[in-house]
């Protein structure tokens, strides 16, 4: 029997290709998103890809979605936490509202999601989490002080974890993408990213599989001696 995976954000840019590589290293994946039925539902069409619909942000969604999970495809094994927004803006000009839903999805939907699958892991002597971390979240980003913390809080969370997990064959890693070719980075003004290329000395934006394949290892059953590191995979634009 397949392992089961969950990929939060899954159903779109970095998060689909995860989705993807995952169900073709054999796994069993179950994709969510939180509000885009359209993008959800083009996604099953073209991968066959099973969707769950829950806000990583609310612990009482995702107890019940996880619940609901297991009892129609089993225990989940691989937890991969890609779900994340942006609400980009200076601090003197950063509301609460901003900082605060920033800060609820991406590190606390790291949490929530953690909290469901980690007694089951523990108990099965095996579980494998990923944290979708960021480059910003190493380096900081104008601008971006909400998206920051809380992808350097991600960084942390992760080492912590691992410590706790490691005894029970749980392992926790994080991935720092840099900037990869998706629709949010696309959105960019030409010549703002072409700026951004300039300083990243691989000479092109990452792609959505460079960072599946990174997933793919950290998920594997033999990656059990890998815990607690953060998988830069950025380029070479910040060497951490």
């Amino acid at each position: 029997m397949s392992r089961v995976a969950v990929v939060t954000g899954g159903t779109r840019g970095i998060g689909e290709e995860i989705s993807i590589a995952l169900k073709a290293a054999g796994r069993t994946v179950i994709a969510n998103y939180a509000g885009n039925d359209q993008a959800a539902e083009a996604f099953v069409n073209a991968t066959g890809i099973a969707v769950k619909k829950f806000d990583v942000s609310k612990f009482e969604q995702c107890q019940a979605a996880f619940a609901e999970i297991v009892s129609e495809v089993g225990p989940v094994e691989i937890l991969v936490n890609n779900a994340g927004i942006t609400r980009d803006g200076t601090m003197h000009r950063m509301d609460h509202e901003q900082w605060q839903q920033v800060i609820d999805t991406n590190l606390g939907g790291c949490f929530n999601t953690s909290r469901c699958v980690i007694d089951g892991m523990r108990e099965r002597s095996f579980g494998r989490i990923v944290n979708i971390g960021s480059i910003n979240g190493q380096a900081g980003q104008y601008g971006q002080v909400n998206y920051a913390a809380a992808k350097s809080g991600i960084h942390g969370f992760t080492k912590a974890l691992a410590q706790e997990g490691a005894a029970k064959g749980v392992t926790v890693n994080a991935i720092a993408p840099g900037y990869v070719d998706t629709e949010m980075v696309r959105a960019v003004p030409a010549d703002v990213l072409e700026k951004i290329i300039a300083r990243i000395p691989a000479g092109r934006l990452g792609h959505a599989e460079d960072i599946a394949r990174g997933v793919t290892f950290l998920t594997a059953d033999d990656a059990d001696f890998v815990t607690g590191s953060t998988l830069s995979i950025n380029g070479g634009q910040h060497m951490y």
